[in-house]
């Protein structure tokens, strides 16, 4: 069935919203992960740029929305400094969960896509272990995290993230397994008691790390939050009625003005003309392809017996596959209705966008 290009401009005549808010976000939506690496030090009693100790980790973590998620983050320590060797090729690991606060988005509105600069905010709870040896002598701590994130966006869908991020963490509650011959480690961490005050800073690290991020593909093909424009129940039955309106409208004109929306198709390898008022439009919500009310409605106008042609559309908004497959959804769930009611249909197909203006619609041929 070609492109009804006049009826597509008729149905969208209505459509007039600026109201903006975030894509809903599904379950395996905004999901990322990334590695990290840096240097920490001990807060006090240290030496500048001589007692760093390297580290390595992984995190994984969600977007709830574009200012607020959650993480999960591992790290590993590799070196013993400051503190005198446990004699392990790790000394410690340090396990957090982490709340994450997009500032530039929370300050700044979200724009439909990250920034190229962003900053954020991170805190969190966790469990710090200690190796040490011998192996009685071991360290398991409640440990906590405090940080900012400096991120660069890049990538041509905005899919990678850069960060450079500073952060305090402090050892703090638990219980030290401490045996004999512990004092020899002389780490904090060992020989702290649980009487210790939280947030000491004589119990702390400050730690300076890189990480790449990779931001995983969304269920509506792209890799951010996306920004759609809501439609609420009364104007989608509002844009049903005024699309039966308009073919109702169409339909009492005198046969030349009729002549001039009169499309042909093939039907059986024959060209066959289309009226309007052999046409019937379903309208759908953005992103939808439910039947409203109306819709049902409308579609009960076909008699039991006819034989159809559906033709589903998608408005520009989003990528075409996205497009191509609600449109097709549309189609199928017209297609079903009509069936339900006995009716035969010869053809249900998805058309994806028609246009450069909205045009959610599904449109049946009434042969």
């Amino acid at each position: 069935m070609k492109k009804l290009v006049l009826l597509f401009a008729a149905a969208t005549m209505a459509v007039s919203v600026s109201a903006q808010s975030v894509s809903e976000s599904k379950t395996f939506d905004n999901i990322y992960v990334g590695i990290n690496g840096g240097v920490a030090t001990k807060t006090t009693g240290h030496k500048w740029l001589s007692d760093l100790d390297p580290n390595f980790g992984v995190r994984v973590g969600r977007y709830f929305t574009p200012v607020f998620g959650l993480a999960v983050e591992g790290n590993g320590y590799f070196s013993n400094k400051p503190y005198p060797s446990t004699k392990t090729a790790f000394r410690a690991v340090n396990t957090q969960l982490l709340g994450t606060v997009n500032l530039s988005n929370w300050l700044g509105g979200y724009k439909g896509e990250p920034r190229a600069f962003e900053v954020s905010a991170l805190y969190g709870l966790g469990w710090f272990h200690m190796f040490a040896h011998p192996s009685h002598i071991r360290a398991n701590r409640m440990s906590s995290k405090a940080a900012v994130d400096f991120a660069f966006n890049f990538g041509s869908k905005k899919q990678w993230q850069f960060y450079i991020e500073p952060s305090m963490n402090w050892l703090f509650l638990g219980k030290t397994g401490l045996g004999q011959g512990s004092e020899a480690v002389g780490d904090p961490a060992l020989t702290a008691r649980n009487d210790q005050p939280a947030y000491d800073i004589k119990n702390s690290f400050v730690q300076l790390n890189a990480g790449l991020i990779y931001k995983f593909k969304n269920s509506n093909g792209t890799h951010n939050f996306t920004i759609v424009r809501p439609y609420d129940q009364a104007e989608v039955d509002g844009l049903n009625a005024e699309i039966n309106r308009l073919r109702n409208e169409l339909a009492k004109k005198p046969k030349e003005v009729v002549k001039e929306v009169i499309k042909e198709v093939k039907v059986g390898g024959e060209t066959k003309t289309v009226k309007v008022e052999d046409l019937v439009f379903v309208t759908f919500a953005q992103g939808k392809s439910a039947l409203t009310k109306d819709a049902k409605s409308a579609l009960d106008g076909v008699k039991s017996g006819a034989h159809v042609q559906i033709v589903g559309t998608a408005s520009p908004e989003g990528p075409a596959d996205l497009n191509k497959r609600l449109s097709q959804a549309r189609a199928d769930v017209v297609a079903d209705y009509l069936r339900g009611r006995g009716v035969v249909v010869d053809e249900a197909t998805g058309k994806g966008v028609q246009g450069t203006t909205s045009n959610r619609l599904a449109i049946v041929y009434v042969k």
